[in-house]
């Protein structure tokens, strides 16, 4: 008898994925619960395995290729056994009827079904329905690439680029207002030259060199940064702090945390303070929607980890305000390992409200991070030093001391958060990360 493989459902939230390596090929024998395929979902790797031992009669998805959860990967049987004619694919079920766009907990759910006024675009993922709801697009104008005429982020990107080149043209016909050189102070004048800047185009000659394919991981990666662009009006602002109490709590209570099992690291402290932070701001714990702003009832820490040369990794604690310090310690080394060895699972990923990545680890001073989607902030961790700085005793003398300083900058979406705001948010930060105390 013979069995489909089916695309999991690798999460509460995940509905889809990438197959990006099949383990075994067509015709080879394969025993049940033996790995069969690599499966990416949302740069987690998952090895999924066989639900029945004989012969892989059929590959239906290649390599590379982005399906949703329930759809038939391959068929299983033995050998000379027919698969049947006009199987039809689980995942196809959740296409038979459009609805409306989703409200945020509908999209963070994780099944989401579009708007059709003239035609169906049956199944999307969140990020998708997402976007759409942020840019007021009309899904149904929208032309789908992927399998089954599936709407996928990439169009979405391209009809927001199409679309954003059309609207020169009506800015176009209207006068912009220039320092002219006959001595009046300002007057309307056409664009530069009468005419739009002319469009970058590719070189006629094709360039030499060796060509690197990218990576599942490093395609998600590029998707997520120009989407956040197209979607938050980043700011960033960038203060410092001492780190004098830090540095001391932390060497009076390494050995004390190593016997409970948890490396002490200064990333822990950095999350302590940011959750402060963002219980006094909890405006800063919230996301952009099209009806208003969603304000976070619990706190989920993103930690941006390196995964070497592919690129980086965002593993989530959840509910991190209810952690301490060793709580915190625990789950980041927890996470941190899998990420390197990966065994993270794709639910653990998802649903941050706020992240903290430590670019630090490799000298920088600072840097202006990209927002994490759909989230209000990113802080950015640099490196720790030892500098010179002014400081002031009790009686309001100044002095030069040597103190453990590090530059925090806060990328904040303008849209959610004045200056003033994010500025009074990474205040906080600071003023908890000076004070320090358990």
């Amino acid at each position: 008898m013979v069995t489909q493989v089916v695309m999991p459902q690798l999460g509460e939230s995940v509905v889809e994925g990438t197959v990006t390596k099949w383990l075994k090929q067509k015709g080879e024998s394969v025993q049940e619960m033996e790995a069969l395929l690599e499966v990416t979902t949302d740069k987690v790797d998952t090895e999924i395995p066989s639900p029945a031992s004989g012969m892989l009669l059929e590959i239906l998805v290649p390599e590379g290729t982005t399906v949703q959860a329930g759809t038939v990967l391959a068929w299983i049987g033995e050998p000379g056994e027919e698969i049947p004619q006009g199987a039809v694919p689980i995942a196809q079920d959740l296409q038979t009827k459009p609805e409306s766009i989703p409200q945020r907990s509908e999209v963070e759910s994780g099944l989401v079904m579009a708007p059709s006024p003239e035609r169906q675009v049956g199944f999307i993922s969140p990020v998708v329905a997402r976007m759409a709801k942020e840019h007021q697009i009309d899904l149904s104008q929208v032309k789908g690439s992927g399998q089954g005429g599936r709407i996928t982020k990439k169009d979405l990107l391209a009809y927001l680029e199409a679309r954003q080149k059309q609207e020169p043209a009506a800015v176009a016909a209207q006068p912009i207002w220039e320092t002219p050189a006959d001595g009046d102070l300002f007057r309307p004048t056409e664009l530069v030259f009468g005419q739009p800047l002319p469009e970058v185009t590719a070189p006629t000659q094709p360039l030499s060199g060796r060509l690197i394919p990218f990576t599942t991981m490093r395609k998600a990666i590029a998707e997520h940064m120009i989407a956040s662009k197209h979607t938050s009006a980043h700011v960033t602002t960038v203060m410092e702090a001492d780190l004098s109490r830090v540095v001391a709590h932390r060497n009076a209570h390494l050995s004390e945390f190593a016997q409970q099992g948890a490396k002490l690291t200064y990333t822990a402290y950095f999350a302590a303070a940011a959750i402060a932070a963002l219980k006094a701001h909890p405006l800063v714990n919230s996301s952009f929607t099209a009806e208003g702003l969603l304000i976070h009832p619990q706190i989920n820490l993103g930690i941006a980890a390196s995964v070497g040369e592919e690129g980086l990794i965002v593993p989530v604690i959840k509910h991190a305000d209810s952690l301490s310090l060793l709580g915190l310690a625990r789950a980041i080394n927890d996470l941190a390992q899998r990420a390197r060895t990966r065994q993270l699972k794709p639910d653990e990923v998802r649903g941050g409200t706020f992240t903290i990545t430590n670019h630090g680890v490799g000298g920088s001073l600072f840097a202006t991070p990209i927002i994490n989607q759909p989230q209000c902030a990113i802080l950015g961790v640099g490196v720790i030093q030892k500098r010179v700085v002014v400081i002031e005793d009790e009686f309001g003398n100044d002095a030069l001391a040597i103190r453990p300083m590090v530059y925090l900058s806060l990328t904040f979406d303008h849209r959610i958060l004045d200056g003033a705001a994010a500025d009074a948010f990474l205040a906080k930060v600071v003023e908890r990360l000076e004070n320090f105390s358990a």
